[in-house]
Parts: structure tokens; sequence; C-alpha cells
């Protein structure tokens, strides 16, 4: 068994999503190109059929990859996040103390962070900084410029 990960629906709909795009779309695709290169003749100097082999390889791997990780996969039930201290689906606002700037992030497993909608992961050095951290404690986060203070202002759910 590997590392236990928590999703939304939404985010453990997705990972099903693209299995069944791997499984369902990509591997006949990939079938087909190999049956091309073979119908094409002698293997030993086919690079379309090498090509092909490769990235059959490369798609079972990650099949295999997404299989591990749906098994290790758990759906949280976002009504029962407890809002006293930040956790994983926890929406937390901060105020970083040097320069006054409030932001919003939303604590994530790491399949799910996509930065552009304020999700980062909790394997981040923002999310493991804010992980466990109540309204009004200091966040002390590691970054490549130094130490920066976050107060958590609120903590709500996702």
């Amino acid at each position: 068994m590997g590392k236990v990960s928590y999703y939304t629906n939404e985010g453990l709909q997705s990972l099903k999503d693209k299995l069944v795009d791997l499984e369902k779309v990509q591997r006949p695709a990939i079938s087909k190109q190999i049956g091309e290169a073979i119908d094409k003749g002698d293997l030993s100097e086919n690079a379309e059929y090498d090509a092909a082999k490769e990235a059959q390889g490369l798609l079972e791997l990650n099949i295999s990859k997404l299989k591990d990780v749906l098994s290790d996969a758990r759906l949280v039930d976002v009504s029962l996040i407890d809002t006293s201290k930040a956790l994983i689906l926890s929406t937390v606002r901060i105020k970083n103390k040097k320069n006054g700037m409030e932001l919003s992030y939303t604590l994530v497993a790491e399949n799910e962070a996509n930065l552009k909608l304020f999700k980062i992961s909790v394997e981040s050095p923002i999310g493991k900084g804010l992980l466990g951290k109540k309204i009004g404690e200091i966040a002390h986060i590691i970054t490549p410029g130094g130490v920066i203070e976050f107060e958590i202002l609120d903590i709500t759910r996702s």
C-alpha cells in the first residue's frame, strides 16, 4: 500500500476519467500504431515500431501508477472538515506580515494542485507551513528568498 491521499469528488472523478482515457483511447491507439509498424516489414530497422513500443511502455507505466494512486485515494466529506485549524481541503485566508498582502488558498492533494485556482498542495512549502495552524497563528514559510511570515486570518471549508 502506498501513501493515502485525500480527494474531493471532482478530484477523484478527474483521476478516474484520466484512467479511462489512458486505457480506452490511448492504449488502442498505440496498439494500432504497433500493428501498422509491423505491417511495414523488417522490425530490426523500423524506427516507427521502436517508437510505438517505447510509447506503449510509457503508457502502461502511467496506467500502473494511476491505478496505484486510485487504490490509495480516499474521498473526503467536505462537510466534516474541522475549521478550527488548517487541514487538507480547508480554505485558508492569510496575510503576508511583511507587505500586508492577503491571499486565500485551498489546501489539496498533490494531484489536485492548481495555482491558477488557488489550490496548493499540502506537500508544497506553503501547504506544509499552513497545515495544523489556527486562526491568529503565524506560519513561517521557508522560501528560496528567506522565511516569509503569514498570519492565519480565516479558515473555511472549500
